[in-house]
């Protein structure tokens, strides 16, 4: 007997009723949901409060930008960001950091 599908496996656990036809919209936003993972663990954050690691995830993004001046070589980095925080801290630290009041890493 084969090894099991983890992923297979994984996607059944949360979808357990069959989708039957999907339009190629529906199918595309399935696909998409299915891709969508979590920021990995950080070791540096080991509780299960994860302000901190977003904070970091987000500092971490703007560092990658200010050094790099590349969006596309930073966007796995603002994807990290952007899963693990709420997004109305992401949206105030936007609107902060374009007034200039952010308290993070200015870019």
């Amino acid at each position: 007997m084969g090894k099991p599908d983890i992923e297979t496996y994984k996607l059944n656990k949360i979808f357990t009723e069959p989708l039957g036809d999907l339009t190629a919209e529906q199918q595309e936003l399935f696909n998409e949901v299915k891709a969508t993972r979590t920021t990995p663990r950080d070791a540096r954050f080991p509780t299960q409060n994860q302000a901190n690691h977003c904070w970091n995830r987000y500092n971490e993004w703007l560092l990658c930008l200010k050094s790099t001046n590349d969006e596309g070589g930073c966007k796995s980095m603002k994807n990290m960001a952007l899963k693990i925080c709420p997004a109305i801290w992401t949206d105030k630290w936007e609107e902060e950091r374009e007034e200039g009041t952010f308290p993070g890493i200015q870019s």
